[in-house]
């Protein structure tokens, strides 16, 4: 039958998030612990669950890389003809999970997604590898990301297509290319406590401000 998962257990240690830990604001407070993930050298401490609901009212989610976050919100790029950008499209709710198992903390946010400006997503493309790139373009044609497709023959050789298409040139960004930027209506970090007693601190924007609370565990 495999692990029994009911023994799967893990004691958090007694470090505690208290009200007076906080920054003024989220995103402040977001950098901090941003910065102590990397320091702790957690591996892709930028990693995050995109969570949406389509419009015929079915969530999904997957893992995307967060690249950009100030105080107009958080950022990722994708396809936008992908599954993904087709749910924003249509319900730009979303939620995003940053689980960062090794400093037993996480941050969740709730929010809705908007496009970033054209100019944002091309400046961001060009500073990608050009293997990526080349990807990129490969999700483009004939089919498109998310899509179904014949086999890997097939992306290999949409791959190679696109690497001919632009052989010795520059790989510019595809015009179904780009990001979107999430505004938090709130932002909760999670700390682990022992006896599952976890610290739940949640910024709840108010108007042009926040408003901190504390969530049972």
């Amino acid at each position: 039958m495999g692990t029994d998962l009911r023994s799967l257990r893990h004691e958090y240690a007694d470090r505690g998030l208290a009200e007076t830990d906080l920054a003024d604001e989220p995103v402040t407070m977001f950098g901090r612990w941003f910065d102590d993930a990397v320091d702790a050298g957690i591996g892709e401490p930028n990693a995050m669950v995109v969570s949406t609901v389509s419009a015929a009212g079915l969530p999904s989610s997957r893992m995307v890389l967060l690249k950009g976050y100030d105080e107009e919100g958080f950022v990722f790029f994708t396809n936008y003809a992908s599954h993904k950008a087709a749910d924003l499209e249509a319900n730009p709710a979303c939620a995003l999970l940053l689980p960062w198992h090794d400093l037993q903390r996480q941050v969740r946010v709730d929010g809705t997604a908007r496009r970033v400006d054209r100019s944002v997503s091309e400046e961001y493309f060009a500073t990608r590898p050009r293997e990526s790139r080349l990807g990129a373009w490969a999700s483009v044609a004939p089919v498109a990301q998310s899509g179904v497709v014949a086999g890997a023959e097939a992306l290999q050789a949409a791959y190679d297509a696109a690497e001919q298409r632009f052989a010795g040139g520059d790989v510019p960004c595809p015009p179904t290319w780009g990001g979107y930027v999430v505004r938090p209506e709130t932002v909760e970090f999670w700390q682990g406590r022992r006896g599952r007693m976890h610290d739940r601190l949640r910024y709840r924007r108010d108007g042009e401000g926040w408003v901190v609370e504390r969530l049972a565990p």
